[in-house]
């Protein structure tokens, strides 16, 4: 059994960095606005600062304020502003032991058998720090914060369709086939337009020569008349069948056959 290449890829030793794994860190929980914030600030940017007051009680956590940059806080084009006061809810690790990894895109020269050196792309693996302290980021409950989780709430509760009032026609246009010919479809119109009276019984009286019995569907194809007009002839002329073995065909009345009662047409 062969193991997929990928996977194989996936299990191979790397090389890891770890410069940085005594450094401790914190693993922060924050609000999706506030993560997109810092995603759009540029990389020389000071997203913000973060306060630490130590409790004078001992035992007690301390109170841990993060400030977002107010240039980062107002509303940008098309958003509203989100609040600046954000307050970290610290939470123990219990026995946890977490670390921070980072993968890192890099050229890496490689050379090969016959000694041509290129470059090839590669991922620097590294431990940034191990985690210390868990937090949440919850934000402070101001006016901008209610009017944001309040846009929010509507855009979620929006539904997908709605009945729009239209202020002018609307013309409708049934779809057409892309296999539609036109010029046949005018040809076939032509030919379903009324013919004269007499014309269509002796066209009729011709098919009936041929077998006795005839659906109405068979007899629009040999007459080419509308099935309306076709049906008025047809009154005429023929009797239509309503029993068995010959149920709903039409056949001549007694007065314009060709054969006696009880033969059959050849």
């Amino acid at each position: 059994m062969s193991v997929p290449q990928n996977v194989e890829k996936a299990h191979e030793a790397k090389a890891v960095e770890l410069g940085a794994a005594g450094r401790g860190v914190w693993l922060v929980k924050v609000p999706k606005y506030l993560s997109e914030k810092w995603k759009k600030a540029p990389a020389s940017c000071e997203v913000g600062q973060m306060k630490i007051t130590r409790s004078k009680f001992p035992g007690k956590k301390p109170d841990v304020v993060f400030s977002l940059d107010e240039s980062l806080a107002k509303a940008g084009p098309g958003e509203t502003a989100c609040p600046r006061e954000h307050r970290m809810v610290l939470t123990g690790l219990g026995n946890q032991n977490l670390v921070i990894f980072s993968e890192t895109p890099v050229m890496v020269k490689s050379e090969s058998s016959t000694g041509v050196v290129s470059e090839v792309a590669s991922e620097r693996l590294g431990i940034e720090g191990k985690v210390i302290q868990r937090a949440d980021c919850r934000p402070e409950a101001d006016n901008n914060y209610l009017k944001l989780k309040r846009l929010q709430l509507e855009a979620r509760n929006k539904p997908q369709r709605e009945v729009k009032q239209l202020d002018t026609v609307v013309h409708n246009y049934k779809p057409i086939p892309a296999n539609f010919n036109t010029k046949d479809k005018s040809k076939e119109v032509a030919k379903r337009q009324r013919a004269e009276k007499e014309q269509v019984m002796d066209l009729l009286f011709k098919a009936f020569e041929k077998h006795q019995y005839y659906n109405v569907k068979d007899l629009v194809n040999i007459t080419k008349q509308p099935i309306t007009y076709l049906k008025e002839i047809l009154k005429e002329i023929c009797v239509y069948n309503m029993k068995a073995p010959h149920r709903n065909m039409w056949e001549l009345k007694p007065e314009y056959r060709h054969y006696k009662d009880g033969e059959q047409a050849t």
